[in-house]
């Protein structure tokens, strides 16, 4: 409900997509359920009547981005033996820097009741925290079978060293940094040309 007793079509949509413009704007510490709420245009009582708290709601943010930055990233198998592997690499990095999911994660950090929460959904089977770099190393897989890279390449390892830059960078430079997009691709490309063939 709004504050008028006006029902909002797609509330969880409109709590979610606030929660990341507060998080972009002032950082984890700016996460509140009153600052949520009022970037919504809501009343401050409707995240707790559909989610009952902060971490319940901040988690299932959470998961519904991780699910969208899996079903993007997923789109990179697809890719193998298009364009090129560092272009390819780059930009499904790109799409997980647009769907927040890193800034997110970075929350974890400062709340370790989110931490506990979430937990709890990978215990549940919900969250495999993998899960990217999974998609990664079965994407280099592909592309080392189609000789595009080097047939010793450790796919596995580089898969993490991709994700870990892509969150340090992240983390460090937070996810409207100006150059984020071109210092990933730099580590990217640095990457890549260690296992041409």
């Amino acid at each position: 409900m709004s504050p008028r007793g006006v029902a909002i079509p797609e509330v969880r949509r409109q709590l979610f997509d606030a929660a990341e413009r507060v998080l972009a704007r002032e950082g984890p510490a700016g996460l509140s359920g009153r600052a949520i709420t009022r970037e919504a245009g809501c009343a401050t009582g409707l995240l707790y009547n559909h989610f009952g708290d902060l971490d319940r709601f901040l988690t299932e943010l959470f998961l519904d981005r991780a699910l969208q930055a899996s079903a993007e990233l997923g789109e990179l198998i697809r890719k193998a033996g298009t364009a090129t592997v560092a272009d390819n690499l780059a930009n499904a990095i790109d799409a997980l820097f647009g769907t927040n999911l890193l800034a997110l994660a970075g929350l974890a950090l400062v709340r370790p009741s989110l931490t506990a929460r979430l937990h709890e959904s990978v215990g549940e089977g919900v969250l495999r925290l993998d899960l990217n770099e999974a998609v990664l190393t079965a994407y280099l897989d592909a592309e080392r079978d189609l000789g595009r890279i080097r047939p010793d390449t450790d796919t596995g390892s580089l898969a993490v060293a991709l994700a870990g830059s892509a969150h340090q960078l992240l983390l460090t430079g937070g996810p409207h940094a100006p150059d984020l997009r071109e210092r990933m691709r730099r580590v990217v490309n640095a990457l890549v040309a260690g296992i041409a063939p």
